[in-house]
């Protein structure tokens, strides 16, 4: 009998599959406020959860393409920045053809495809200080060849005032470093199990994020109820506890009538479950 030999992944490949199981994870956790998830499609008319593996996977490809270039090019100039933009915008491409025209993933392209890169540049430097720095460096190069037109997130970002996407990637994803990383530890070490700390960390992000899919949705009536009522999931425990569960369903039927999905703090909680993986991986990649 020959003994099996396990092969490591080269690198693109293997930051693109923790890409997509991070996309892959956020999506299957339940029950997440208004957000598709196992249960159902949240607020969403246009999306459930199969659309939302698809999306996911056919994204691989543009994620392997974002580490190889940062792999080929080694530093953090415009020559990657603009690569890096150049694959996302095909990325996108891919997933509307995937979707029929559906936005799944494309804050996800932007936030995951800046940490893919900042993790290829280099493999063994990889807390999330680190990752988030050099993604935030990444984000603040100007790509010549960008669109003009903005996405509904930067318009309603400019209407409030909000930090959107690209704001919140430039300092660096505050609202994961500072918020969904440390949350999802802390519920790990009282012990109230992954998918209960996954579901903390991303009420931990709702908590404070100005989540443009939201103000689009609802306004500041919206945004306001989706963070004192993630707070209030908190402060009772936490989604583990009897009490933080109801205060759980309390969020998720009040984000429903408002039709308010805070899409952007999901993204955000996939590219934190992203650098987890990364900060928890032994050894080399």
């Amino acid at each position: 009998m020959h003994a099996f030999k396990l092969h490591r992944l080269p690198l693109a490949d293997q930051l693109a599959d923790w890409a997509v199981d991070a996309l892959i994870d956020e999506a299957d956790l339940s029950p997440k406020p208004a957000l598709v998830d196992r249960r159902g499609n949240g607020a969403h008319s246009d999306l459930h959860l199969g659309l939302m593996h698809a999306s996911a996977l056919s994204l691989w490809p543009a994620f392997k393409q974002m580490a190889e270039a940062a792999i080929d090019l080694g530093e953090i100039a415009l020559p990657l920045r603009e690569a890096l933009g150049r694959i996302g915008r095909e990325g996108e491409h891919a997933m509307l053809a995937t979707t029929q025209g559906v936005n799944t993933h494309r804050g996800a392209i932007w936030a995951l495809g800046l940490l893919v890169a900042a993790a290829a540049l280099d493999a063994q430097s990889r807390s999330a200080s680190a990752l988030t720095l050099r993604a935030a460096r990444l984000a603040l190069l100007n790509d010549r060849h960008a669109p003009q037109p903005l996405s509904h997130g930067a318009q309603v970002a400019q209407r409030y005032g909000a930090r959107g996407a690209r704001e919140e990637a430039q300092l660096g994803f505050p609202a994961v470093l500072q918020y969904g990383l440390p949350q999802l530890k802390k519920s790990r070490r009282q012990h109230h199990g992954e998918q209960n700390a996954r579901l903390d960390a991303l009420l931990a992000i709702m908590t404070q994020l100005a989540d443009t899919c939201v103000l689009y949705r609802a306004g500041p009536e919206g945004l306001h109820a989706m963070h004192q009522g993630a707070q209030a999931v908190l402060d009772a425990g936490g989604s583990a506890s009897l009490a933080g569960r109801r205060r759980l369903n309390e969020l998720d039927q009040q984000l429903l009538a408002l039709n308010a999905s805070p899409g952007g703090a999901a993204d955000l909680l996939a590219a934190c479950l992203f650098i987890d993986r990364i900060e928890s991986c032994d050894g080399a990649f």
